[in-house]
């Protein structure tokens, strides 16, 4: 299973990675817009949003390529591990 993490702390972003691992997923994490984030997202499973670090127009664009590619998505609030692994808890079955 393939997530796309939009958000979060650039020094989380290895931590982020390797929880995604245990679950048997390949990770990658924007904590920044990029000018091609719309091309970078690529064809994931999941689509996780940390709301609480990212701005509305990273969120727009990140709602809009989901909505065009049939993405989940998980929203959070916080950034922190243990909201990542509630929400690979309830997205991903734990190998």
């Amino acid at each position: 299973m393939s997530i796309v993490i939009i958000g979060g702390n650039d020094c989380m972003v290895c931590k982020y990675k390797n929880l995604c691992k245990k679950y048997n997923c390949d990770a990658k994490v924007f904590t920044q817009m990029g000018g091609s984030l719309k091309n970078r997202i690529g064809n994931a499973d999941l689509l996780v949003l940390f709301t609480n670090t990212v701005s509305h127009k990273m969120v727009k664009v990140a709602l809009t390529e989901a909505k065009c590619s049939s993405l989940k998505v998980a929203r959070c609030h916080s950034s922190s591990m243990s909201a990542l692994k509630n929400i690979l808890e309830e997205h991903v079955v734990e190998a």
